[in-house]
């Protein structure tokens, strides 16, 4: 293939690269791009195209396809080849994340036809006993063939690293026992640190808001620098505005020294744990870095499907000869650059066989024919380098040995090559080169030299490319050219349709006939003096005026017929859809007959089964009523009448399909029943809300207002369990009921003698259900209760409600001390919260947190 050192800037393909980068997850990827080549092998192009559907289909019926933790670590496993040499935290972490995708996309690409995945033998290629498996993405599972797994590896580091990649403290017992002394170090630090910072505090060196904190790793008290000698230790720094330094009492000096130490202790048994387990992964390289190399290349893959998605793309049908049959083409970028215009790009229709393999495209300036020939160039480059095209579903299309191309200006002052020379430079290479499986584009054939002598130039290099049946799209505004292209078997002319009425270009490539230059109309329409108009008419003669009016009307018709064509094409298919639709209608109201005679069969059955339920309520509401003769009568007649009209309608059923008529009073005889009943239920749970709220009424007008002594027995409003008073304070009484000991207030107490006024016998047999659900419900509250609340980033009211409620449960659980985390912030929440508990009795004190574990962000609560 011979082309120009600057042929993809020529066709815009640098940019399609560029967009494939953007699209890759990875350097891997980006790799792959940069080593894209033109393949001339139709088996390699088929395969590239193939495996682009393949994962276009994969993303669509996967769910769960892997396109995280796309890690390059190549440099990495390189790197560590050497003795002695180990993968720091991070990088094992990346190792487990990217094995772990490779892992998932292995074992979902290599799945059978029928959904099921292969054993870990299988996937290693272990297992020789099964028979050969056909897999649902069969070419994308060929990349996957030589890939090794190794969820050992994955176990391994499983054990040595936690979720967030970092070493886990169980990693080795010689790490758990340096990480377990530097904690307790730490802890003597701040405990002690802070006893200073009090005593500092209460002699006024320090303000109160004051806390520890850290300077190169160790534990400091900010003071104002006049104090600083106040303190005994060393002074590790001072803010920028010099307001503040920071000193390390002598106290801890030794502490720190020691936590320093630990830590050196620490990182030195990390890396031993890290040198193990590369040294148990530097064997496995070669084949971590070929499952690396098959990440890379679905990498590589996707990135090109998101193209064609990004592009609206496709893959055409491939035929191992040459051939363009494109439906629909689109140059991408350009349609790109026009969306964000608010405009459309017009699709070309361009055709190319063996028997037209050259096209000679003709038109007006400004037109569309460069653009015509760059869209072909671009796409059949895209094409023959692995990737999807935008054309349309029906396109076909072929491989070409060559592409060369002949687009604007060569000149060179270095080579001293004029615009003219550096194009009959380009035809002898062409000509030299081109066989029957070549494709030329040449923009403005000819030009560049005196009209007459470059025309027939031009022929002549043209009857050469027709010698050699290349395969060729010219654009020319020689009228020699045209001519050729009508007496040549091999050789066709095209269009670039331009609106004479409207003088404007269509865009729209038309392959049949010559175009026109429409010179004399865009000169009268950019203003040229009509004297000018006329003498060039008059030069050129009314020979060639007329032929190129008879070509525009030739082009004019044509262009109207199409219409014609394109209307009746419409109108057929409109007429084919309407009659599938009124067929499908028929189907429909068919089925719709069938579905209502079932339905009416089974609305039968369930009228049956509703005359059971009758009778069973009837039965039941005159048991549990104990009605009286009427009321029995006047159920009995209801029974009767339902029985009645139960009867007329199995009558009918039997007698065939019910008319439109019975049916309709069917359904309302239906309706008006299913009201009845819903009337009837509403009624009885509203009197039952009414009987309850008059027993509440009457309990809370019989609560007790008697002050309560130790030894009465009570029970808690609403309840019937009976306790024992043992102990009064204030508001708060401690009562015992059964083997439980509970402190409630006296306001929801009363004495055991109350009775409830006229209680129901549903209520009285609801007693014991009460008092059971009320010891699950405590049984279940001490079960889920913690021994923290968090209540950062509630509002005021919202934290002291949930505050007040977590106390109350507290107190009833009998526990002794509680956490509550509400942050720092600006302490007002803090505050609160501390006023609430300095008002409960139960609460012995509060306090702030250690600050080794939260300091003012949390308070500590002890009942």
């Amino acid at each position: 293939m011979i082309y120009p050192h600057n042929f993809e800037s020529k066709i815009s393909f640098d940019q399609i690269r560029a967009m494939l980068k953007n699209a890759c997850l990875s350097t891997m990827g980006q790799e792959q791009v940069d080593k894209m080549t033109y393949s001339t092998r139709i088996e390699e192009i088929s395969q590239w195209l193939q495996q682009i559907c393949e994962l276009q289909r994969v993303m669509e019926e996967e769910e769960q396809f892997p396109l995280q933790y796309f890690f390059d670590m190549r440099t990495a496993l390189a790197r560590i080849r050497l003795e002695n040499t180990h993968l720091e935290e991070e990088e094992l972490f990346d190792l487990r994340r990217s094995l772990d995708t490779i892992f998932r996309m292995v074992n979902l690409l290599r799945q059978g036809e029928d959904g099921e995945n292969l054993s870990y033998e299988a996937l290693n290629g272990e297992d020789t006993d099964t028979a050969p498996m056909t897999y649902r993405y069969p070419v994308l599972s060929k990349l996957t063939e030589k890939v090794t797994l190794f969820p050992q590896i994955l176990q391994r580091i499983d054990q040595i690293l936690d979720k967030l990649g970092h070493i886990r403290d169980n990693a080795t017992p010689a790490l758990a026992q340096i990480r377990m002394e530097l904690k307790r170090a730490e802890g003597s630090v701040s405990r002690t640190l802070n006893s200073i910072l009090r005593t500092a505090q209460s002699d006024g060196l320090v303000d109160q808001d004051v806390a520890p904190t850290l300077r190169d790793g160790r534990l400091v008290i900010p003071i104002a620098p006049g104090m600083k000698r106040k303190i005994k230790g060393i002074v590790h720094d001072e803010s920028a505005t010099g307001r503040t330094v920071f000193i390390e009492p002598t106290e801890v000096v030794e502490a720190n020294n020691r936590i320093r130490e630990l830590e050196t202790e620490e990182r030195k048994e990390v890396i031993r744990i890290l040198t193990a387990v590369t040294q148990s992964i530097r064997p496995r390289i070669p084949q971590l870095l070929q499952a690396y190399r098959m990440l890379g290349n679905i990498e590589f893959i996707y990135a090109k499907a998101q193209l064609a998605k990004q592009t609206k793309a496709i893959a055409p049908t491939i035929e191992a000869q040459p051939l363009i049959d494109w439906i629909g083409a689109v140059h991408p970028l350009l349609r790109q650059s026009l969306a964000k215009q608010g405009k459309k790009v017009v699709p070309l229709d361009i055709t190319l066989t063996a028997a037209k393999r050259i096209l000679i495209i003709s038109g007006p300036n400004a037109g569309g024919k460069s653009v015509c020939l760059k869209t072909a160039c671009l796409l059949q480059y895209m094409l023959q380098c692995g990737l999807c095209i935008p054309v349309g579903e029906r396109s076909k299309a072929g491989v070409f040995e060559h592409i060369m191309i002949d687009i604007g200006d060569e000149q060179s002052i270095e080579n001293d090559l004029s615009t003219y020379s550096s194009h009959l430079l380009n035809m002898k290479n062409m000509m030299k080169t081109a066989n029957d499986r070549t494709l030329l584009l040449i923009d403005e054939f000819g030009t560049g030299t005196e009209p007459q002598i470059g025309g027939a130039i031009a022929e002549a290099v043209l009857q050469q490319f027709c010698d050699k049946k290349a395969w060729a799209i010219i654009t020319t505004h020689y009228q020699n050219l045209k001519h050729f292209a009508d007496s040549h078997p091999m050789v066709v002319n095209g269009a670039m349709l331009y609106d004479r009425h409207e003088m404007q270009a269509l865009f729209q490539l038309a392959i049949g006939q010559p175009g026109s230059s429409f010179a004399i109309e865009i000169s009268r329409k950019i203003g040229l003096p009509e004297e000018v108009i006329r003498q060039a008419s008059e030069i050129v003669g009314t020979d060639y005026i007329q032929s190129d009016k008879y070509l525009q009307d030739i082009v004019r018709d044509k262009r109207y017929w199409e219409n014609k064509r394109q209307t009746v094409r419409l109108l057929e298919k409109e007429l084919e859809r309407k009659t599938a639709q009124y067929e499908q209608d028929i189907k429909d109201l068919e089925q719709e007959r069938k579905l209502i005679v079932k339905r009416a069969k089974q609305q039968a059955d369930d009228l049956l089964q509703e005359s059971n339920k009758r009778i069973e309520n009837a039965i039941r509401e005159i048991r549990e009523q104990q009605a009286e003769k009427e009321a029995t009568k006047k159920i009995r007649q209801e029974l009767k009448t339902f029985e009645k009209g139960l009867q007329q309608e199995t009558t009918n059923a039997k007698s065939g399909v019910m008319s439109d008529e019975d049916f309709a009073k069917k359904v309302a005889q239906m309706k008006q029943r299913k009201e009845r009943r819903e009337k009837r239920k509403s009624d009885r749970e509203a009197q039952k809300q009414k009987e309850e709220q008059a027993n509440k009424l009457v309990a809370a007008t019989k609560k007790s207002a008697d002050t309560f002594a130790v030894g009465d027995e009570v029970r808690m409003i609403g309840l019937t369990t009976v306790g024992t008073i043992v102990q009064i304070e204030g508001k708060m009484t401690t009562v015992v009921f059964g083997d439980m000991r509970t402190k409630v207030r006296s306001t929801r107490l009363e004495h055991a003698t109350q009775t409830l006024a006229s209680p129901s016998r549903e209520e009285r047999l609801g007693a014991v259900k009460v008092s059971k659900t009320t010891r699950d419900t405590i049984d279940t509250h001490r079960k889920a209760f913690k021994q923290e609340l968090d209540v950062r980033g509630m509002r005021g009211d919202e934290a002291l409600n949930a505050v007040q409620y977590y106390i109350d449960d507290a107190i009833l659980m009998g526990v002794s001390q509680v956490r509550i985390l509400h942050g720092k912030g600006n302490g007002i929440l803090r505050q609160l919260i501390r006023d609430y508990l300095a008002s409960v009795p139960n609460v012995v004190q509060y306090r702030d947190e250690h600050v080794q574990f939260g300091g003012a962000g949390i308070t500590v609560v002890e009942l």
